[in-house]
């Protein structure tokens, strides 16, 4: 085993020379290096290539022994709470093409040339199993964010949702959400509304719509990999439940607000299908504590995502919803609602993400426009704003 520690040490210098810019010694048959060493399991060669500088339990390796500061993006795979929010592609792609590839250091280097893909699972499976604490949804059900439909996992990120309407009375309504997780399967969220209304007396008011307040709790989560294809693709399913209180901030007068607290919930479940194709299902009601008809509403979004660079590079995901939205009044009318749309990826680290859509009523049109809907989301778990850009 020191021959072996010894050669992969030489091969891990090779890629770290590589990484900055320096040319790498020769290494005749890196690519099948470990395992002509006899290091097949992902636990044996994590402990040969990587524990010099993760540490044998993956806590990190202390600076003065590893010979370099520590940046802030490093990671402790023995964090349950920094580690299982992550997809197995971008811990995949980081060890294939090395920190650079998703925006972080170059002190992490690549493996793609030392590796193989089969390997470079078996170090990601034995990276997951660092993590001792169960009931951590893992990053892989973590699906694509919609333009209306919530979706089930727990998140700390930042999202502005805006909708401009395309005809009838000139309006703009906007949402800021603030969500964090909190611990392994909850959330909170906090959604601020504001936006401008078209006046009857002419003119445009804008102002603060009614905020809310909601927790947001994980009652299922299980994922499984594709059998005998790369272990992020798979089929799994989340379910959550999330209560709210909505204040009366906004104002009425303007269009902005209802005049009432009011109190909601609903259950989101999301659903992973063969080819990176996803499903998300929401269903909730709203009840106002004072006047006017409790409403429940009903939403899907059918996506399916694309990556660039071999699967590992910019994200495509284009999504179909089917909104409705009723009163609970006896004869009435319930709202249905189309909305195509694309998200994108914006930059290396993916943790910036935009998209764009259209609104489509398809029943009881009169007095419904539609509406150009679009959001920009940071993923501030993953790092600054401006941050993983190149």
């Amino acid at each position: 085993m020191p021959a072996a520690v010894a050669l992969i040490g030489a091969a891990l210098l090779s890629a770290v020379q590589a990484a900055q810019g320096r040319n790498p010694p020769s290494l005749p048959g890196r690519q099948d290096l470990p395992a002509r060493l006899g290091l097949r399991s992902g636990s044996d060669i994590y402990k040969a290539a990587c524990a010099a500088c993760h540490g044998p339990g993956g806590d990190g390796t202390p600076e003065a022994e590893a010979g370099f500061t520590q940046p802030d993006t490093f990671p402790h795979f023995d964090r349950c709470d920094e580690t299982t929010p992550e997809s197995t592609r971008d811990w995949t792609a980081i060890i294939r093409d090395g920190g650079p590839a998703r925006g972080f250091s170059q002190i992490m280097p690549s493996f793609g040339t030392v590796l193989t893909p089969a390997q470079i699972n078996e170090v990601v499976a034995y990276l997951r199993s660092l993590c001792k604490e169960p009931g951590w949804p893992v990053g892989e059900l973590n699906v694509p964010r919609a333009l209306v439909t919530e979706k089930a996992f727990p998140e700390s990120e930042t999202v502005l949702t805006s909708a401009v309407n395309t005809r009838g009375p000139a309006m703009v309504t906007n949402e800021l959400d603030y969500e964090k997780t909190l611990g392994r399967r909850d959330q909170l969220e906090v959604a601020i509304p504001f936006g401008w209304a078209h006046q009857e007396n002419g003119g445009a008011a804008g102002g603060l719509g009614d905020v809310a307040v909601g927790v947001k709790h994980v009652v299922f989560a299980g994922f499984g990999a594709a059998p005998g294809g790369p272990r992020y693709e798979g089929t799994g399913s989340i379910l959550s439940v999330q209560a709210e209180v909505s204040l009366p901030t906004g104002s009425v007068d303007r269009g902005l607000g209802t005049g009432q607290t009011a109190l909601g919930a609903f259950a989101a479940y999301d659903r992973l299908l063969p080819g990176n194709t996803f499903l998300q299902l929401q269903g909730g009601v709203d009840v106002p504590l004072h006047e006017g008809p409790a409403a429940a509403f009903l939403r899907a979004a059918l996506g399916k995502s694309f990556n660039t660079s071999g699967g590992f590079g910019r994200m495509w995901t284009p999504l179909l919803e089917l909104v409705g939205d009723r009163d609970l009044t006896s004869g009435a009318a319930t709202d249905w609602d189309v909305v195509p749309e694309l998200q994108i990826t914006l930059n290396r680290r993916q943790h910036i993400r935009a998209a764009v859509g259209y609104r489509i009523p398809v029943s009881h049109t009169s007095g419904r426009p539609g509406q150009v809907m679009a959001y920009i989301l940071w993923d501030w778990f993953d790092g600054g704003l401006l941050e993983g850009w190149r």
